[in-house]
């Protein structure tokens, strides 16, 4: 039985084409994470009200030519496919989303994708491009466009990117007296609304000033957090689908029960009612955004490097490791909750506990090189801003030093048994060079990249003790350098 036919979880929604729906939510990168978190939000909603119109919907687009696959599984199927949630007891939940009514290539037809962007219907643009799409410089925050950016400068009515995607729809609809769209980034990033904006205005502005302050006048970009934790979809899952529901789906999702959505509430074109199915609309994001960032974003970091030096493959292993979790732990209590405001609603050691109980869920089998993929970018957004925030307050920080020193040792790729360890980073070149000269005795060759520390690289109460541990691990491997950073810490 194939998805599309499969009845027992499908949507109770019409998604057929004459009822195609009212407002629409045009998202860039339809990725495992979006089709698990946006997307299941938007279906639950749905699901209430049961219209015979939808409401909203959602197109997804590609702007990448790999990004084909998941277009070609997602039209082989109506664009449905299976969501699983995979509880710690091995139970599981699933059902087929249904809230993604279509799916584009820019590649294949910019015109059509700008079509879609520029119609009166399309009220909300939303985005998880992961944090390394957005054309910022991290150490400095400004804009800082590269090829791909500068081109669609340069060319501004044939754009490739999603931000140049944007922008020229943003010009169309001002031209056409269609009022804007908001901008809604779901990538983790520290004021990821503050981003797009000033990814949106700078991407403008290479083109036409007068667009680019038209857009920071007129346009919304609210801030959001988002969590779930969502693996890769792997032949397992696949499977697993087919065996326990009778589904042959090409691109099922697992994830974990937990869910968290809390959304800026500054949507002036309208937007889906998702306070009805549990997300948190709220005035202030950021303190939500922090603890995420800080704490769980920030802890799959100390997983993902200190694993893979021991030679380990999933998330719940290193989480399960004695002096893992305790250097995690230390990590968390010592170096990033000093940093973070006070988050309504929220006991932050509880929180803690909590994600414990999340990256021990054997279930996900989250792998840690999923976790350490792109880290030149995740390292700098997750673990840097609270290691300054201790450094500014006079506090030690050995522990997040230690973890990007454990980074460092990675990058020269073997773990400490000799075993390979894959570098997955869009910066794999520049890492790897970096790493076989701090190889050769250079010990602070990756200090000296400003794109990854910045500042830090000359700030004494970081440099020196990300060198002294880096040696500290060479000599005594990684578990007899954890154990002594947890003595210190307690």
């Amino acid at each position: 039985m194939t998805l599309p036919a499969h009845s027992d979880l499908a949507p109770t929604y019409s998604r057929s084409p004459k009822s195609e729906p009212r407002n629409v939510i045009v998202h860039f990168g339809m990725g495992n994470f979006h089709r698990a978190h946006q997307a299941a939000y938007l279906d639950e909603l749905l699901s209430q009200h049961d219209d015979d119109v939808p409401e909203w919907g959602i197109c997804g687009v590609g702007v990448l030519e790999r990004d084909r696959r998941m277009h070609d599984a997602l039209h082989a199927q109506d664009c449905m496919y299976t969501l699983v949630l995979k509880a710690p007891d091995g139970s599981y939940d699933a059902r087929v989303i249904g809230s993604i009514m279509d799916h584009m290539l820019a590649v294949d037809d910019t015109q059509a994708v700008l079509d879609v962007l520029a119609a009166p219907s399309t009220r909300i643009v939303s985005l998880t491009i992961t944090e390394g799409g957005y054309p910022i410089d991290d150490a400095t925050g400004e804009f800082a466009p590269d090829d791909a950016a500068r081109e669609d400068g340069q060319s501004p009515q044939s754009p490739h990117t999603p931000f140049g995607l944007i922008v020229e729809a943003l010009r169309l609809r001002r031209e056409r007296a269609i009022e804007p769209f908001t901008v809604l980034s779901c990538d983790n990033l520290p004021g990821n609304g503050h981003i797009a904006h000033d990814s949106a205005c700078g991407q403008a502005a290479l083109s036409d000033q007068e667009l680019a302050q038209w857009i920071d006048d007129n346009v919304a970009f609210p801030n959001c957090m988002v969590d779930r934790i969502t693996p890769v979809t792997t032949d397992e899952d696949r499977e697993l689908v087919e065996q326990q529901w009778g589904i042959e789906d090409a691109w099922p999702v697992g994830a974990e029960p937990f869910i968290q959505w809390v959304i800026e509430d500054k949507f002036p074109a309208g937007r889906p009612q998702w306070e009805e199915v549990g997300a948190q609309m709220v005035t202030d994001v950021v303190p939500y955004e922090l603890m995420k960032l800080r704490l769980l974003n920030a802890a799959h970091q100390m997983l993902a490097h200190w694993g893979r030096l021991l030679g380990m493959t999933y998330a719940h292993e290193a989480a399960e490791d004695p002096d893992i979790e305790a250097v995690t732990r230390a990590y968390l209590e010592r170096e990033a909750l000093p940093t973070l405001r006070p988050v309504p609603g929220i006991n932050l050691d509880q929180y803690v506990d909590t994600l414990f109980e999340r990256f021990t869920n054997h279930a996900i089998a989250d792998t840690l090189n999923r976790l350490a993929e792109d880290a030149s970018d995740r390292v700098p957004k997750f673990v840097l801003p609270a290691l300054r925030g201790c450094i500014e307050q006079g506090r030690p920080v050995d522990l997040g030093a230690a973890m990007c020193a454990a980074w460092a040792l990675t990058l020269e790729g073997n773990d400490e048994d000799g075993a390979p360890i894959t570098i997955n980073d869009q910066y794999r070149d520049r890492l790897i060079s970096l790493a076989q000269q701090q190889k050769a005795g250079n010990t602070r060759a990756l200090l000296s990249d400003a794109r990854l520390f910045g500042e830090l690289e000359s700030t004494s109460e970081f440099a020196d003790r990300f060198e002294h541990w880096l040696h500290a691990i060479r000599r005594d491997g990684a578990r007899a350098v954890m154990r002594e950073l947890i003595a210190q810490a307690n």
